[in-house]
């Protein structure tokens, strides 16, 4: 990509128009310098619905279609999970950059091929977990860092909600990753690693449906400093969805739906609880695209804040996790 284009106005294209898909192209309008021009699903009728809706130009009924286009300079790949790496890889070797959806891949061994491809072809590659970017959990992670209450103790951080089983839904096809781990458990391991880094020693246990996929997870990871995070995903349960930091002189509290937009409390021991409300007023996927364009324009292959790094050990830990409670896709 020269110059000359990256100065212009950055047209995304989407492959796989479910759920997500809606809510990012819902946020990308909002952003100056960025246009959505192609969509992809392998049902025309419904490109072009999601077309017509979010104002792009092309409708592809292919993503091979899509990744052919020269006009498009990111896609955003929002696949189901088993997807993911060949989706990416397809859209790599046409020189594409790519913002692919959590989990990055099913395994080590797929973002690894993934990583590898993007700089073997010089070309950006970023997991869009979108969490990271998001001003209130970039303000806990600068409370921690500067040691606001001290160091932390114990995290807490939980991710459910109730479905009905289908065995008929993404959500809980195994050979697609459904299943509580990798579609919500990664919230609460994000949560861990980006803040108190990898573990010592990691502790799991998990329900499953009678199809084999994991209906719940606990987890604990323990660290050299002594501190512990109690994780958990369930799909049977509404739970707080709450991250909790307990630290020697105060608790930080992300507030329900932690890993969206939402607000955070602090809680001096010896003090009145203060809440911080972040003026949000989109989705919050517009924050992760902002980034991910600016990296771009600036012709980076890989970003400073999801890193290559930091989503091999995301993904390394949800092996790991994977292997402790024997399940396997």
């Amino acid at each position: 990509m020269n110059n000359t284009q990256i100065s212009k106005t950055i047209n995304w294209g989407i492959i796989g128009l479910g759920n997500i898909a809606h809510k990012f192209a819902t946020d990308l309008l909002t952003i100056e310098g960025a246009k959505l021009y192609a969509v992809a699903s392998r049902n025309q009728d419904k490109a072009h619905a999601f077309a017509d809706k979010y104002l792009a130009v092309t409708a592809f009924d292919s993503y091979e279609a899509l990744a052919k286009d020269k006009n498009i300079d990111a896609v955003y790949i929002a696949t189901p999970h088993a997807l993911h790496m060949e989706n990416t890889l397809l859209c790599l070797k046409q020189g594409i950059a790519v913002l692919c959806e959590k989990p990055f891949a099913m395994n080590y061994n797929e973002v690894s091929k993934m990583i590898a491809t993007a700089k073997a072809n010089n070309v950006l590659l970023m997991e869009a977990l979108w969490t990271y970017f998001l001003p209130h959990y970039q303000y806990v992670l600068k409370a921690l860092e500067d040691k606001i209450f001290g160091d932390v103790i114990k995290l807490e951080a939980d991710f459910g909600f109730y479905r009905a089983f289908d065995n008929s839904s993404r959500l809980f096809n195994k050979s697609l990753g459904g299943g509580s781990l990798l579609d919500i458990g990664i919230y609460p391991i994000f949560a861990a690693i980006s803040t108190l880094g990898m573990p010592k020693n990691i502790e799991a246990k998990a329900g499953y449906f009678k199809n084999g996929a994991d209906s719940s997870c606990d987890m604990l990871f323990e660290y050299d400093n002594n501190a512990k995070a109690y994780l958990k995903s369930t799909l049977v349960e509404d739970t707080g969805t709450e991250a909790i930091f307990y630290c020697e002189r105060g608790t930080i509290k992300i507030n329900s739906m932690f890993h969206m937009p939402t607000t955070v409390t602090l809680i001096p021991k010896n003090g009145t609880p203060e809440t911080l409300d972040f003026g949000y007023n989109t989705i919050g996927y517009n924050y992760e695209a902002i980034h991910f364009n600016e990296l771009l324009r600036q012709e980076k292959t890989e970003s400073n804040v999801m890193t290559f790094a930091f989503s091999e050990q995301l993904i390394k830990t949800l092996d790991h996790v994977r292997s402790l409670i024997n399940l396997e896709y």
